[in-house]
């Protein structure tokens, strides 16, 4: 399962340090800022799942990076953290769109049950996740991990290569670039690491889809220059995998 991916924006570099020391131990991929103007690029990432705030902060104030985000991400879920711990702070606080609120000073264990919940409460609802899909002629189990061209023309496909087309499949409306799929089917950052596996799992999944009874020279996974790779527009959830 591909980490939760939270951004800690905290001045103090002794808390920041225990925060994201706490997280990462906790398994949770985390980035970190130092001051408000940098936390609220941070915070205004892709694929953020949560950000811990703190409020007086250098640069911007966490008030105003929380204003700033729910322009862009009405929907992403923050926790305060802060020694202002008076009603009318927290009220405040919570009425800008903040998710909870934790007062200064926090045991790490409250902290970390804290964003437990509020991963939970803010998890997608599950997407309709086929197993099956048609790509022409052929029929893919992606559970089973198997490619049927017919009854009797079995291919298997790997358990990476079937989480990498799943993936593919449910971000059908996108390009998704190499680094994406190497944090978020293979669980590991790209920084400093080749993306070579990613290609090469590509090609043995694209060799797999070709019919080997038809000359053709369409590909099921497209690839999109300068930014990854796409999955045709025909290779879709069978309707069995829909029901």
């Amino acid at each position: 399962m591909p980490k939760a991916r939270i951004v800690v924006v905290e001045d103090e570099p002794a808390i920041r340090r225990g925060v994201v020391d706490a997280l990462r131990i906790s398994g949770y991929e985390v980035h970190e800022s130092a001051d408000g103007q940098e936390g609220l690029k941070k915070c205004c990432q892709p694929d953020i799942d949560l950000i811990l705030l703190d409020l007086l902060l250098p640069k911007r104030d966490g008030l105003e990076v929380l204003t700033e985000l729910r322009k862009v991400h009405p929907q992403r879920p923050v926790l305060i953290l802060t020694a202002r711990g008076t009603e009318d702070d927290r009220v405040r606080g919570l009425q800008m769109g903040a998710d909870d609120y934790v007062v200064k000073p926090f045991s790490a264990r409250e902290l970390l049950a804290r964003v437990e919940a509020i991963l939970r409460r803010s998890a997608p609802a599950p997407k309709s996740d086929p197993h099956q899909l048609k790509w022409g002629r052929a029929t893919i189990d992606l559970a089973r991990r198997e490619l049927f061209w017919s009854k009797n023309d079995r291919v298997e496909i790997s358990e990476m290569e079937s989480l990498l087309l799943r993936y593919l499949v449910n971000h059908r409306e996108r390009a998704v670039s190499r680094e994406e799929l190497l944090s978020r089917v293979w669980g590991i950052e790209s920084a400093g690491l080749e993306t070579r596996t990613v290609d090469m799992h590509v090609a043995r999944l694209r060799a797999k889809l070709r019919d080997p009874h038809i000359k053709t020279d369409e590909e099921a996974i497209l690839t999109v220059r300068s930014q990854g790779y796409m999955i045709h527009e025909n290779l879709l959830p069978s309707l069995e995998s829909a029901l």
